[in-house]
């Protein structure tokens, strides 16, 4: 009865991670705060309502029509399946299990690795700070698990399961492309694994669009003109409220990396190593580090720590003994119910202060609306067409050079404006645009704290 109601440290942290995410981070209106959650949803409800995947846009009047990837499909259906049955509450229960199987398999991870129970209960405060930088109802979760899931395989040896996962997570998330890259790494101890990366590759072609978003992905990761203009792929600000931890993650795995060369496990340290880089080169990398590094540099640091401090890794390893008795199944069945309720019981929503929540309503349906790409899966999601929104790759750097200039109000502004046609603004109240097009004869219809709703009058 004991091993049923005593948590061990995987479900502990799995309760620790849903806390955090309810309680302090306020995931009913946080995971919202990106809105390309918005598109990604009613990119779902298509494929759902018309059983295929898009091969064009569907919602830009800026450039309608045109050849799109939706290489994400696979996330969206799901995404668009829990918001038919439960609205964004349901997005959000959807993605708070995502997040804490994720927290479940990290744990996991330390022990299949050889880490130590103290390490992997003080690694757990960076890992949470980390991740939760990218806590956001988008695909990119689904991934994380997918990542979690193969490092799993690979390190146990159980390389069938990968082809079946390269499959799934080549039609959740573009991050598929670090399943080869893993495998390349292994291939130093088992050159089996060279062999696998090329099958699971072969296995990636199994998607919509077959190699050609492979081609798709290629070629944005390569266009650093684009990618320099989205801020998410730019590098962390460690000056940042918060960023201490942040750091401490950064450090481990880095140090990690250093034992793992010294003690001879060089897929651990070469794995590691492109993990810094990825994690140095784009805040986007940092929670993947976090995730898929941390638990080698447990292994790694305890190996290289145990010869220093014989006595307390003896006594950290009676505690994952302990823990191995002891799993709390009833526990995680009560907490189960307990943290459901509570998420579809929440006011899930787009973060009002950050949305032209009120403002959208005195937008009459047939303007062509100029609004900032932040706005763009947010208008989408209420079913309104758009001139700009986060999807990078489609819109190219050309485009988004065309839109700082407009924004910014920079010489041949006025020119863009007579391009697109735009009848209605909807605009942050902060924007320099704002007071630009009032000057031109614009005539307000509508302000808040959040935002402002310009006419064209002339």
């Amino acid at each position: 009865m004991v091993r049923w109601l005593l948590p061990d440290l995987s479900l502990l942290l799995v309760a620790a991670t849903l806390f955090y995410a309810l309680v302090l981070y306020h995931a009913p209106t946080q995971l919202f705060r990106d809105s390309d959650a918005g598109w990604h949803i009613r990119n779902g409800d298509l494929i759902l309502s018309s059983g295929s995947v898009p091969h064009a846009d569907p919602w830009s009047f800026s450039k309608p029509g045109e050849p799109w990837f939706a290489w994400e499909w696979g996330a969206d259906v799901v995404m668009a399946w829990a918001h038919q049955r439960a609205g964004l509450r349901g997005v959000v229960l959807l993605y708070l299990v995502l997040i804490a199987f994720a927290s479940w398999l990290w744990m996991r991870l330390q022990w299949v690795y050889g880490g130590s129970f103290g390490l992997a209960a003080l690694f757990a405060a960076p890992l949470l700070t980390t991740v939760q930088l990218h806590w956001l109802a988008r695909p990119h979760v689904f991934g994380w698990v997918c990542l979690l899931l193969a490092l799993y395989c690979v390190e146990r040896a159980r390389y069938g399961w990968l082809l079946p996962l390269a499959v799934l997570w080549a039609n959740l998330h573009g991050s598929f492309i670090l399943l080869p890259g893993l495998l390349i790494c292994y291939g130093f101890r088992d050159r089996r694994c060279w062999l696998w990366a090329l099958g699971c590759g072969a296995a990636t072609l199994l998607n919509p669009y077959g190699w050609h978003v492979h081609a798709h992905i290629w070629s944005y990761l390569r266009n650093t003109e684009l990618l320099s203009r989205v801020a998410e792929f730019q590098s962390f600000n460690f000056h940042a409220d918060g960023a201490s931890q942040v750091m401490v993650a950064l450090l481990l795995v880095m140090a990690g990396a250093v034992c793992a060369f010294e003690s001879g496990r060089w897929p651990h340290a070469l794995w590691m190593l492109g993990l810094v880089a990825l994690a140095l080169r784009s805040a986007r990398g940092l929670p993947v580090l976090a995730l898929a590094g941390l638990p080698m540099a447990n292994a790694a640091l305890s190996s290289a720590l145990a010869v220093r401090w014989p006595e307390q890794f003896a006594y950290f390893a009676r505690l994952r003994n302990w823990d191995r008795q002891v799993h709390g199944g009833a526990l995680a069945a009560v907490l189960a119910v307990v943290f459901g309720l509570a998420a579809l019981g929440s006011t899930a929503q787009f973060p009002p202060a950050q949305f032209p929540v009120a403002a959208l309503a005195h937008v009459p349906p047939t303007a062509r609306l100029l609004a900032p790409d932040a706005y763009g899966g947010y208008l989408i999601y209420r079913g309104r067409n758009v001139y700009f929104d986060g999807r990078s790759d489609y819109y190219g750097a050309e485009f988004m050079k065309e839109y700082v200039r407009l924004v910014e109000v920079r010489p041949g502004y006025r020119a863009i404006l007579e391009k697109y046609r735009f009848t209605h603004a909807l605009l942050p109240v902060r924007y320099s645009l704002v007071e630009a097009l009032t000057m031109q004869g614009w005539r307000e219809l509508y302000r808040d704290e959040v935002s402002i709703l310009l006419e064209r009058n002339f």
